[in-house]
This record gives structure tokens, C-alpha cells and sequence, in this order.
């Protein structure tokens, strides 16, 4: 044909491609089209698209440049292909030719992800579609960039790569500020883990799975300038300043997670407030913080960004609460098992007064159902550590009430109706404290045996 005079109008392979194409499942949409889909509708197609796009470059657009070069690259050009030729080679034109509509559009489908809305569930998948493009770039190298028909290809594969680093640079943020501004409203029955605890503890480990591309892409640790301006006429809240063991030594996608834990702690202390029992806020927080923690020691990515001194720290936070939770819910109660008010004037010699220690004995009963039938409906999801809390609240409460009725019982038991105010027996007591934080209260006094 060219021998003949007809340069390159023979037929071009240009249908052939972009049926290939169409094999390999890349869909012709635009780029609104691609926006208005369904973000779960998207996140199957960006599978589908990384699979068709490896087989796409590396199959179809590589073995079609090696084609165009074995037919057209000793042939002469005509007249209307010199421009070309002097900037390219002579199988440039027709490769062009043949592939420019297909890589454009297999490419616009990254480019409308790379332009489209910011919302933090499509972090991972978008890092999928970046890691895809950086894998394909040098071949796209390979067999665009060499030519000055085809350039234009690569440079907007570049460009779409680029693009995607900076989505995933502003999904990190718009995270960070869901975390902070997901609102108060209701407390979740029972002081248990709060779903925004559970969902952004699980968000960060995923982010510690993709690490080695989140490392090269987040470059900037969080600053005072970042954290989080406020929206209308709202006060900025007041954080304190990120506690790094050796912040030069982090990296600043540790620096990243870290922040991200202490602006969700912020959040679950202004949840905390919504409960009215001091004790159940306490609760609350341990049950969070803990869970917090043992996200971090479970997953080896996650603690080796976060590193041991700052998980120490959240141990302490959550042990701090658990201390805190016990004061304030048994000291009314343990107070009930002093001595102090129940001798009669004259010292200690001069006796017991039986009507204040009838008084005492109903009101530690009173003040352990109360205890009972709340705390029963209390939830710490964590077996080890609800068995913890129950042993530390029986070895103050029992070796307390043992010793009250060693001292006292006599005083009661030579009285009228005894068992209206010694009602349990150490054993009763007992036996009730494994009820506490299953999330569902029983009758206590199914629990009650004989206290002789």
C-alpha cells in the first residue's frame, strides 16, 4: 500500500482496540456520569478498572505499539505525515491513531475519581487507584512518552496520579474533622463503646494497612494552623499539643494517627457529659479508651506508628477511669460500713446505738440494690476487663461489709426482726457482683441466700 502511493489510509486498527477494550469491561462514561453513580456502584467499578486497566496497558495498548512499530517503522512517509515524523518516529501517527480515543478514555474514568467529591469512605479505594496508576506509569511511559503523538497520554496520567495523592491528602483532613464534629446527641445506653469509636478506630487501621503509600504521600504533621478552624460563629476547641516521644524521629503519618486518637478522645469527653451519673460517664470513657487500646496493641502496623509510649498513655487514661468510675459509684456505699456515727456520746466503751446502726444497715441495703440494679444494666463488652472490675469492686466491698457485720450483727441479731436490716449475706454480696455490667439487670434478690 505505501509502495503504491497510499501512505497511511489503509484501514487503522482503531475498531480492533476499542473492542479489546470493551472485553477487558472499560466502560465509555463520562466524566458526569461517573460522579452520579453511587459511591458503592463506583467502588466495584474502580475494581474492575485497575484489573482492566493493567490488562489494558500491558496487553492491548503495549502489543498494538509493538504492532504498529513491526508494520510502519522502515516504511516511507508521505507528505502529510513529515510534520509528525520530525518529531516522532515513522510508526507514531498510526499507533496515535489507533489508541489516542481508547487510553483517553480509559483514563477519564481516573480522572472523574481524582475530581470528584471528598468523603472519608473513599479513602482506601482511591489509594487502590493511585497505587494502580503509579504501578502503570512507566509502562505508559514506555508506550506514550517516547512520541510526541501519544505524550499527551502519559501527561495526563501523571497529572491523574497527582490528583489523587492531593484526594488523599484532603480525605485525611475532611476525617479528621468528621471525627471532631460528630455530634452529641444521645448516650449509648449502658457506658458501652460508642459506634464512632469502633468506626474510626477500625478507619485507622486500615489506614496503618496502607502505609507505605500513605508515608510518601502525607508529608505535613498536623499543626495548629490544621487542627480543624471553626465553622460559623463557633469557638475553636482547645486540644493539647501532640505528645510525641521523638517527633523528628515519626513520621508524619504517625503524628496523623495520634492526632486523630486525641481529637476522638475531645469528642467521646463531650459525649461522656450526656450522661447524668457521674459513674456511668467514667464507665464510658474506660470502656472507649480501652478499646482504643487494644485496637492499637492488636494490630502490629497500627502500634509500630503509634509506638509503645503513647499506647502507655492510653492505658493509663482508661485505668485513670476506671478509678475514677470506682469512687464515685461505691464510696456513698462503702461509707456505709464505718463506724464513724453509730457510738453513743462517751466514747467507745459506752456502747452502739442500735437505732443508728438499723439506720446504717437499710441504708447500705438501699444503696447496693440501687447499685445492683443500675450497674447490672451497665455493659463493659471486654470479658477480661469486666472480670477485672468486678474483682476490684468485690476486694473493697466484701472484706468492708465482712468486717461491718463482725462488728455489728450481734447488736441487730439480739434485736426485733433482724432480717429487715441484715439482708445479705457476704456470700449474697458476692454472688451479686457478677451480675454487674452484663447489660441486663436480674432480680436481685433471686441472689439472696440465708444470711445465718
Amino acid at each position: 500500500m505505501a509502495a503504491a502511493g497510499y501512505g497511511r489510509e489503509g484501514p487503522a486498527p482503531k475498531p480492533a482496540v476499542d473492542s479489546a477494550l470493551r472485553r477487558l469491561g472499560v466502560e465509555k462514561l463520562s466524566i458526569g456520569d461517573v460522579q452520579r453513580l453511587e459511591w458503592e456502584v463506583l467502588e466495584a467499578k474502580i475494581r474492575r478498572w485497575i484489573r482492566a486497566a493493567r490488562a489494558a496497558v500491558r496487553g492491548v495498548l503495549a502489543s498494538e505499539r509493538r504492532l504498529c512499530f513491526l508494520i510502519f517503522h522502515d516504511l516511507p512517509l508521505s507528505s502529510s505525515t513529515n510534520t509528525t515524523a520530525a518529531a516522532g518516529s515513522s510508526h507514531d501517527a498510526p499507533f496515535a491513531e489507533a489508541v489516542k480515543g481508547a487510553a483517553l478514555q480509559l483514563f477519564g474514568f481516573a480522572e472523574a475519581i481524582s475530581i470528584g467529591r471528598r468523603s472519608p469512605e473513599k479513602l482506601f479505594k482511591i489509594i487502590d487507584l493511585h497505587d494502580a496508576i503509579a504501578d502503570l506509569l512507566p509502562d505508559v511511559s514506555d508506550i506514550f512518552a517516547a512520541s510526541k503523538a501519544g505524550e499527551s497520554i502519559y501527561v495526563q496520567a501523571a497529572e491523574i496520579r497527582s490528583r489523587l495523592a492531593d484526594a488523599v491528602r484532603g480525605i485525611l483532613s475532611e476525617f479528621e474533622n468528621a471525627v471532631l464534629r460528630d455530634p452529641s446527641k444521645t448516650p449509648v445506653p449502658g457506658g458501652t463503646i460508642h459506634p464512632l469509636t469502633r468506626y474510626v478506630m477500625n478507619y485507622s487501621s486500615l489506614i496503618s494497612d496502607y502505609k507505605t503509600t500513605l508515608s510518601e504521600l502525607i508529608v505535613s504533621r498536623p499543626s495548629a494552623c490544621s487542627r480543624i478552624a471553626p465553622e460559623g460563629n463557633e469557638t475553636a476547641p482547645s486540644f493539647p499539643d501532640l505528645d510525641l516521644a521523638d517527633p523528628d524521629s515519626q513520621l508524619p503519618l504517625a503524628a496523623h494517627l495520634i492526632w486523630i486518637i486525641v481529637v476522638l478522645e475531645h469528642n467521646l469527653e463531650s459525649k461522656a457529659s450526656l450522661y447524668k451519673d457521674a459513674a456511668l460517664s467514667h464507665l464510658f470513657i474506660m470502656n472507649n479508651v480501652h478499646y482504643i487500646a487494644h485496637k492499637v496493641k492488636d494490630s502490629p502496623e497500627l502500634r509500630g506508628l503509634i509506638g509503645d509510649e503513647y499506647l502507655k498513655q492510653l492505658t493509663g487514661k482508661f485505668r485513670l477511669a476506671a478509678t475514677r468510675y470506682q469512687r464515685t459509684a461505691w464510696l456513698k456505699i462503702l461509707n456505709c460500713l464505718r463506724d464513724e456515727g453509730l457510738h453513743v456520746s462517751g466514747g467507745f466503751s459506752s456502747g452502739v446505738s442500735k437505732s443508728a446502726l438499723r439506720e446504717r444497715f437499710k441504708a447500705f441495703n438501699a444503696a447496693f440494690e440501687e447499685a445492683h440494679r443500675v450497674q447490672s444494666a451497665w455493659y463493659v463488652p471486654d470479658t477480661q476487663l469486666r472480670e477485672e472490675l468486678r474483682i476490684s469492686i468485690a476486694e473493697k466491698l466484701l472484706p468492708a461489709y465482712r468486717s461491718f457485720l463482725g462488728r455489728f450483727r450481734h447488736h441487730i441479731e439480739n434485736g426485733r426482726h433482724p432480717e429487715l436490716y441484715i439482708k445479705y449475706s457476704v456470700e449474697d454480696l458476692e454472688t451479686s457482683v457478677t451480675d454487674f455490667f452484663e447489660g441486663c439487670p436480674p432480680s436481685l434478690h433471686n441472689r439472696r441466700r440465708s444470711h445465718g
